[in-house]
């Protein structure tokens, strides 16, 4: 095991703190989810740093009102909205389809978190697992050509403390054998997450292409709608500009040029840990969701799914 990277910052850093210095100007960006909580602030950092930044987005209405602010707030023009849902597999191909050159910055950002019933998504898999995992899957893969075409690019996945949870369950991914579970469906979904980024990681690191994930924190947004608000200890909360930091250092900064295939909490690498937690927010990550064996078994795995 490599030793875990450090950075000069921490819990309480915001977006604008690690973005400070940046310049990304013709740097172009994609931000799933990008029309509340981090995915917003996320937009905002990369766009006050001088990228051109595309908010991919369900609702496109709401999606040109966020756009219209973060032109206003960042002084930068070019801010632009296309629709992608990504638990629409059509969606997403319309989207890879559409786009056109190099994407030098790809968050996956967009999310959903407890259904509190089960669900069926792409592939017929468990809702969780189709749009969390499956969706952005497919998004990275449609646009793998124009991420090489930047020579240097970053893809950087929103995953959750919720991934100790559960690892993935390969022999019942989409729960037709055992009672479903919310959060354990969560927490594989998230699993499933890093594991994106530790494989992608590997297949195109040598076309510059390097990948990570992370867990942004507890934050109040629209996430919880299912679980009744926040509940995540005061200790383990966060404000969305705090939120938003570990994306943004990721996505952005200079000192991870080089890093991938890793997970990061308060805009460092976190260390493993090897029991499972009592509540949700408790730091670190666990040793299956690096497992590179674990990784290239999804991978093949959502190929075939998505075949």
């Amino acid at each position: 095991m490599s030793e875990l990277f450090r950075s000069p910052f921490d819990r309480d850093s915001t977006a604008a703190e690690v973005i400070e210095g940046v310049d990304l100007s013709g740097k172009r960006a994609v931000v799933t989810g990008a029309t509340s909580g981090i995915g917003v602030e996320t937009a905002w950092a990369l766009a006050a740093a001088g990228a051109d930044v595309t908010l991919a987005v369900r609702r496109l209405d709401a999606g040109e009102t966020v756009a219209a602010d973060l032109r206003a707030r960042s002084g930068n023009d070019a801010v632009h909205v296309s629709r992608l849902d990504v638990a629409d597999l059509d969606s997403v191909n319309t989207f890879t389809a559409d786009w056109s050159g190099p994407l030098h910055i790809l968050v996956n950002n967009a999310g959903i978190m407890m259904l509190p019933e089960l669900e069926r998504g792409i592939g017929g898999q468990e809702q969780q697992f189709a749009t969390n995992y499956l969706g952005h899957f497919a998004l990275a893969l449609g646009l793998h050509r124009a991420l090489a075409e930047a020579g240097g690019a970053r893809v950087v996945t929103v995953s959750s403390s919720g991934h100790l949870f559960s690892p993935v369950v390969f022999d019942d991914v989409d729960y037709r054998f055992r009672p479903y579970d919310p959060l354990g469906a969560y927490g594989q979904s998230k699993t499933a997450e890093v594991l994106l980024a530790v494989e992608a990681d590997r297949r195109w690191s040598d076309d510059g292409i390097r990948a990570n994930a992370l867990h942004p924190g507890a934050i109040a947004t629209n996430l919880q709608r299912h679980t009744g608000g926040l509940k995540t200890p005061e200790p383990y909360r966060k404000t969305i500009e705090q939120g938003a930091a570990t994306t943004v250092f990721l996505a952005a900064s200079p000192l991870v040029d080089g890093i991938g295939g890793r997970y990061f909490e308060d805009v460092n690498e976190a260390p493993q840990v090897t029991a499972r937690p009592t509540e949700l927010g408790v730091p670190g990550v666990a040793p299956y969701a690096l497992d590179g064996a674990n990784a290239e078994r999804l991978w093949n795995l959502g190929a075939t799914i998505l075949s």
